[in-house]
């Protein structure tokens, strides 16, 4: 198998500001994997909050690209030889086993989710999401969105119950909100509770990552469903999560590939737990690779490609929530400017 990597830049309408920082240009990798005349892509969004950039997945990517072998069928084999040579960069892992995917499913003649066996009829809506902004640019951005039937709203300032109360009082729809694990306990508590009148579906990471502690005794304390974001990447960390949280967002990136995505959607509806996929900044590519799995999941976040100035693919994605599986071999993806 032959491996390329390009840079894929990525501009955003707005600003983008969350608890962990803001940005207006985000850079993933283009991967793709070429076997047999047949290519497959995969995307890489890198978080620095995790440790991971693109200058490191990069050289990750190139120092496996010789312990591919020559059949992109064997993931298992693969994914042993990846862990002896170098384990973590899971965003560059979710790149390289997204593209085998998409190969395989090319070479079938099938799209992904069908091989995994699922029935596309059960994916549910997904919301789209506003950043941090003070209560008169949350008000200026909601006007953009004010047709979706699902928003997300970013929080972790002053103002945030005075901007959902504004959000709420034109917003007929369904209300998330995510604090970025910008809280502490009693803080997160004291918000929660004023915002509850607000018809509030869920809230997630409202205190720092490993404070799962914390996690229970916010959901103790409040009406609000709590699920856990950032203190979640693998299968073992939703069982350090059962009977602390309500739910779990598990995120293609965090995961490093759609099969230990899987493991922790299993595992998760196995300790009673209800499933959101969601997702980092990426284009069509990424968040279609994640769709994949959309079928067996409770919430969707997939809007990356909405927060975009220009989306570079198209795929699942579609208009005001909507996320539509394609018939497509592999992923169903193909470049915004095909015809």
């Amino acid at each position: 198998m032959r491996l390329t990597v390009e840079r894929l830049e990525l501009a955003t309408k707005f600003q983008f500001r969350i608890a962990h920082g803001t940005e207006r240009v985000h850079v993933n990798a283009l991967v793709r994997i070429e076997h047999d005349g047949i290519e497959g892509w995969g995307e890489a969004a890198p978080a620095l909050y995790y440790g991971e950039s693109l200058e490191l997945a990069e050289p990750a990517l190139q120092l496996w690209a010789p312990l591919l072998g020559d059949d992109p069928f064997a993931l298992e084999a693969i994914d042993r030889r990846l862990d002896e040579a170098l384990d973590g960069q899971r965003a560059a892992r979710a790149a390289l086993e997204t593209a085998l995917w998409d190969w395989q499913g090319k070479r079938l003649g099938l799209p992904v989710w069908r091989l995994l066996g699922l029935d596309r009829a059960t994916t549910p809506l997904s919301c789209v999401t506003l950043g941090l902004a003070s209560p008169e640019e949350m008000e200026q951005k909601l006007e953009t969105v004010i047709d979706f039937p699902i928003l997300k709203v970013k929080l972790g300032l002053p103002g945030d119950v005075e901007s959902l109360q504004r959000i709420r009082r034109r917003y007929r729809g369904v209300l998330r909100v995510d604090a970025n694990a910008s809280w502490r306990p009693a803080d997160a508590v004291r918000v929660l509770k004023k915002i509850e009148p607000l018809d509030i579906e869920l809230v997630e990471q409202p205190v720092p990552r490993h404070d799962l502690d914390g996690l229970r005794w916010v959901r103790d304390r409040v009406g609000i469903p709590v699920f856990a974001d950032e203190s979640v990447h693998d299968p073992t960390d939703v069982a350090h999560l059962a009977g602390r949280v309500d739910g779990v967002n598990l995120k293609l990136m965090k995961a490093g590939g759609l099969r230990r995505m899987l493991h922790s959607l299993i595992t998760a509806k196995a300790h009673g737990m209800k499933v959101m996929l969601g997702s980092m900044v990426e284009s069509s590519l990424a968040l279609t690779a994640a769709a994949q799995l959309a079928p067996l999941a409770d919430h969707l976040d997939l809007d990356g490609h909405w927060l975009l100035r220009r989306d570079p693919f198209r795929g699942a994605p579609g208009e005001r929530g909507r996320i539509e599986l394609q018939d497509a071999p592999g992923l169903g993806i193909e470049p915004a400017g095909a015809a």
